[in-house]
């Protein structure tokens, strides 16, 4: 229950609140019901994928990010884990 402590204090607060996942949930809602009736499963998988896709991006780039990688690479035990040379630049 307390697992959240062991983050970086500045992430505590954004941890503790389901506010973006329940955010997220309910646009992949709206947005399906707006379509009604899909044809297959693969319409629906490539829907959800391309709001999740769309999701990553709008939080990789927003100026107060949710969380950055910078701060979250070294909560990792495994020391072969490391930032990409695109966000460490």
């Amino acid at each position: 229950m307390l697992a959240y402590m062991n983050f970086p204090a500045q992430h505590r607060a954004k941890l503790h609140s389901t506010n973006p996942l329940e955010r997220l949930n309910g646009e992949i809602k709206w947005r399906t019901e707006v379509v009604g009736i899909f044809p297959n499963e693969a319409a629906v998988t490539r829907l959800i994928g391309a709001l999740l896709l769309e999701q990553n991006d709008e939080w990789a780039v927003q100026r107060a990010r949710y969380m950055s990688l910078e701060t979250i690479a070294p909560l990792s035990d495994d020391p072969f884990v490391k930032l990409p040379p695109v966000a460490a630049a």
